[in-house]
C-alpha cells in the first residue's frame, strides 16, 4: 500500500502514513480493522492503532461520522461501548472495541452482524476469562548483544555487510592466521566469513569456523536473535497457548492457522511450541540441560570453592602439626639453619606423608565442588606437591581452568539454544497468529457476554420506524434483573407524555440505545426489535432551567438546520419546554412537529405539555401522543406502566393524588378538581 494511499485515510498524516508503510501488509491491517498488527508499527500505540482503524473502516465503507449528531447521542455510544469494554479482559480487547460503532452503512452493519452472530456463540467460562488475563499483544524484544562470539574477515566490504546484518556480534578485520588465533583467546567461538582460511590451522583448543554463506542465515550463527522474541514473549505466548487449551475443551478452538510454515499442522505446531518455551528462562537462557546449570554453577562457584580447598588442607595440616611432636637434634636445626631452609623443609623432612593426605584432600574437595568429571585433571594441578604452609593455590592454574569452564559454557550454551531456535524459527508466525487469536478471541467473548448479561437479540432491519418488544436499558442505575420490560413502537412523530418519575427519559434513552447498538451491527438488549436503519440519531437532552436569549436562539437555530435537512432520522427530545416559557414553548414545539411530520423522520417528543402542544399543532400534521401511564399511588409509591400506551395522554401526579383525596375522603371540593381535570383532559 503505498504512502500516498495511507494518507488518504482521514487522520493519517505524512508520519503516520510513513510508520504504516514499514508493516508487512498495511492494507490488509486496515481492512481488517486489526488494532494488533497496527500497533506494530514503530511509534503506534494501541489507543492510536484503534483510532487509524476505525477511521480505516469508515474510510472504506464511505461513512462519515455524523451518525451520533448530538452530544447526547455520543454520551449513549460512550455508555454502550463502556459496558463492551468492561467485559473485555485485556487492554488489547478494551481497544479493539473502540472500532466498533453506530453506522448508516448496511454494509457496515452487515460486517459487523456477521462477526457479532458468531461471537454469541462463544461461552466465556471462568477458565477462558481468567486465560485471557495473561495475554498481551507480543513485543519486539529488546537489542540483543553476544559476547561471546564474533565474525571474522579480512574483506572490507564484507565486513560492512556483517556489521549491518548482524548488529548482535562483534565483527573483527583480519589478515591471516595469526590474527584469527589471537581472537579466539578472547572469544568462545570464531566464525570466519572468508573462504580462503578453510582448513586453517590453529593450536590449542579454539572453536574457529569457516563459514562464506554465514551471511545467508546469521540465524544460525546468532540463535538469540530467534530466541530473544521467544524469551522476551515468553509469558504471553504461553497465556496464549492457555487460551487456546481452554477453547479448545470447550471444543470451540480459535479460528487461527499455523501459517505456510511447514510446521506439521496446528496442534503439533502448538506442542512444540509450548516445548520450545519450557526450555528457555525470561532473559533467554537455555534453563532445562544439567551439564549447562554444572559449569554455571561451577564457574559461579570457583573461587569460593578454590577458598575452601585450600582451608580443608591447612586445617588438616595445622591438626596434624598440633597434635605431632616434633623432635630436631642441634645438628639438624644448625644444618637446616646453614642451608637457608625454612618450615618447607621441615613438612617435607617430618610431615611429609601429613602434607601429602593434605594436598589430596584439597584437590578433592575443589573436584567433587566443581562437580564436573571433564576437569578433574586440570582441577588437581591447582595445588602443588611441593610443600608448603598455608597451602595456597596456583592462579595460573585456576584461570586457566575458569577460562577453559567458560569457552565450555559459552559454546553449550550456543549449541543449545541453536537446538531450540531450530524449534522455535518456524514458529514465529504461528506464534504470531495464535497470540493475534487469542486477542480477538477476547473481543468476541466480550460481545457474547454483553449480549447475555443484558438478554440480548439481533434486531430486523425492516419497515419505517422502530418498535421494541421487551426492551430493557442497560444503563439505569439498578440492577439489570430489576429493570421493569418496555414495549414501544413508533412511526412517524410522537409526543411521549406521563407523570414525573414515570420513565419517560428513559424510554428515551431505550430507543436512542437500542438504534446505537443496533446499527453498530450488535445484538440490542430486547427480546425484539424491528427498525428502520436510520442516517443519524439528534437526541436533545433535558436542559436545566430557562435559557437566556442568546442560548435559546442558539437553540432554535439547531431545530430549524434539523428540520431543513433531509434524511431518515430518529429525532429524541427531552422537555424542550424547559427552555422558556410554557405558552411560547407549546407552540414553538408544535411548530418543530408539524415540520418534522412533513419530512422522513421518526420523532419522539418527551412533554408535559402535552395537550398544550396538540392543540397548538396544524390539523393535518400526523402527529400522535403516546402515555406512559400511572396506575395509582400505593402507599404513597406511584405505580406505572412503564410501556408507553399508543394514542393516550397520561394522567399528570396532581390529577392522581386528586383522584385518591376524592375517593378517599369524599366532599365536594376533591369532586370539582377531579371535574376540572377531566375537563381539560376533554
Amino acid at each position: 500500500m503505498e504512502i500516498e494511499e495511507l494518507e488518504s485515510i482521514p487522520g493519517v498524516g505524512a508520519k503516520t502514513a510513513e510508520r504504516l508503510a514499514e508493516l508487512d501488509d498495511p492494507a490488509g491491517a486496515l481492512a481488517d480493522g486489526d488494532v494488533a498488527q497496527l500497533a506494530r508499527a514503530p511509534g503506534i500505540s494501541e489507543g492510536r492503532a484503534a483510532r487509524i482503524a476505525r477511521a480505516a473502516i469508515r474510510h472504506r465503507h464511505g461513512d462519515s461520522d455524523g451518525f451520533l449528531a448530538t452530544d447526547r447521542a455520543e454520551e449513549l455510544y460512550e455508555a454502550v461501548l463502556g459496558l463492551l469494554k468492561d467485559r473485555a479482559v485485556t487492554e488489547y480487547g478494551r481497544k479493539r472495541l473502540e472500532t466498533l460503532y453506530p453506522s448508516a452503512s448496511k454494509a457496515r452493519i452487515d460486517e459487523v452482524r456477521a462477526f457479532a452472530e458468531d461471537a454469541v456463540e462463544r461461552e466465556p467460562t471462568p477458565a477462558l476469562l481468567e486465560a485471557l488475563t495473561g495475554v498481551k499483544p507480543l513485543e519486539a524484544p529488546r537489542e540483543v548483544r553476544v559476547r561471546d562470539r564474533c565474525l571474522a574477515t579480512s574483506d572490507a566490504e564484507m565486513y560492512a555487510e556483517a556489521q549491518s546484518a548482524v548488529p548482535e556480534l562483534s565483527v573483527e578485520l583480519i589478515e591471516d592466521a595469526r590474527d584469527v588465533s589471537d581472537l579466539a583467546r578472547g572469544y568462545s567461538t570464531v566464525v570466519v566469513l572468508d573462504e580462503a582460511f578453510a582448513g586453517i590451522d590453529l593450536d590449542g583448543d579454539v572453536d574457529v569456523r569457516v563459514r562464506p554463506d554465514a551471511m545467508d542465515d546469521p540465524g544460525s550463527i546468532v540463535p538469540e536473535r530467534t530466541i530473544a522474541f521467544f524469551a522476551h514473549n515468553r509469558a504471553r505466548l504461553r497465556a496464549a497457548v492457555a487460551v487456546n487449551d481452554a477453547a479448545t475443551d470447550l471444543g470451540a478452538g480459535m479460528e487461527c492457522e499455523p501459517s505456510a510454515a511447514d510446521i506439521g499442522g496446528f496442534d503439533e505446531g502448538m506442542e512444540r511450541l509450548e516445548a520450545g518455551l519450557s526450555r528457555l528462562d525470561d532473559d533467554g537462557n537455555v534453563a532445562d540441560d544439567d551439564r549447562l546449570r554444572e559449569l554455571e554453577t561451577a564457574i559461579d562457584d570457583i573461587d569460593a570453592t578454590v577458598s575452601m580447598a585450600e582451608n580443608v588442607a591447612n586445617d588438616r595440616l595445622r591438626t596434624a602439626i598440633e597434635e605431632r611432636d616434633v623432635t630436631i637434634e642441634g645438628a639438624d636445626l644448625l644444618s637446616l639453619v646453614e642451608r637457608g631452609a625454612g618450615v618447607d623443609s621441615l613438612l617435607e623432612r617430618e610431615l611429609k606423608s601429613e602434607f601429602a593426605a593434605a594436598i589430596e584432600a584439597a584437590r578433592a574437595h575443589l573436584v567433587d565442588a566443581l562437580g564436573i568429571d571433564d576437569y578433574e585433571q586440570l582441577a588437581r594441578q591447582a595445588f602443588e606437591e611441593e610443600p608448603t604452609f598455608p597451602v595456597e593455590h596456583d592462579d595460573r592454574v585456576i584461570d586457566r581452568l575458569r577460562e577453559e569452564l567458560i569457552a565450555d559454557r559459552d559454546r553449550r550454551a550456543t549449541r543449545l539454544k541453536r537446538e531450540v531456535a531450530d524449534v522455535l524459527g518456524t514458529l514465529r508466525e504461528p506464534a504470531e497468529a495464535l497470540v493475534e487469536a487469542a486477542l480477538e478471541l477476547d473481543v468476541e467473548l466480550a460481545v457474547s457476554r454483553f449480549a447475555r448479561d443484558f438478554d440480548c437479540s439481533f434486531p430486523t432491519f425492516e419497515g419505517d420506524g422502530i418498535a421494541i418488544d421487551g426492551g430493557r436499558s442497560p444503563l439505569l442505575d439498578v440492577e439489570f434483573g430489576a429493570v421493569e420490560p418496555v414495549d414501544y413502537a413508533v412511526d412517524g412523530v410522537s409526543l411521549l407524555s406521563g407523570v414525573n418519575s414515570g420513565g419517560k427519559t428513559s424510554t428515551l434513552d431505550l430507543l436512542g440505545t437500542v438504534v446505537i447498538v443496533a446499527q453498530m451491527g450488535l445484538p440490542v438488549p430486547a427480546e425484539s426489535v424491528q427498525l428502520r436503519r436510520f442516517e443519524a440519531l439528534h437526541y436533545q437532552a433535558k436542559t436545566q432551567g430557562t435559557l437566556d436569549a442568546g442560548a435559546f436562539e442558539s437553540t432554535l437555530r439547531e431545530f430549524g438546520d434539523l428540520v431543513d435537512g433531509q434524511g431518515e432520522r430518529l429525532v429524541l427530545v427531552d422537555e424542550l419546554e424547559s427552555i422558556t416559557e410554557p405558552g411560547a414553548s407549546a407552540v414553538i414545539i408544535a411548530g418543530i412537529l408539524e415540520a418534522l411530520a412533513e419530512g422522513d423522520s421518526t420523532a419522539v417528543f418527551v412533554s408535559h405539555l402535552a395537550g398544550e402542544i396538540l392543540e397548538a399543532t396544524g390539523t393535518n400534521a400526523e402527529v400522535t401522543v403516546d402515555g406512559i401511564e400511572a396506575v395509582g399511588l400505593v402507599d404513597g409509591e406511584l405505580r406505572v406502566n412503564r410501556s408507553p400506551v399508543k394514542d393516550h395522554l397520561a394522567r399528570s401526579t396532581p390529577e392522581l393524588i386528586v383522584e385518591k383525596l376524592a375517593e378517599a375522603e369524599g366532599g365536594a371540593f376533591y369532586a370539582d378538581l377531579l371535574e376540572k381535570f377531566d375537563s381539560d383532559s376533554n
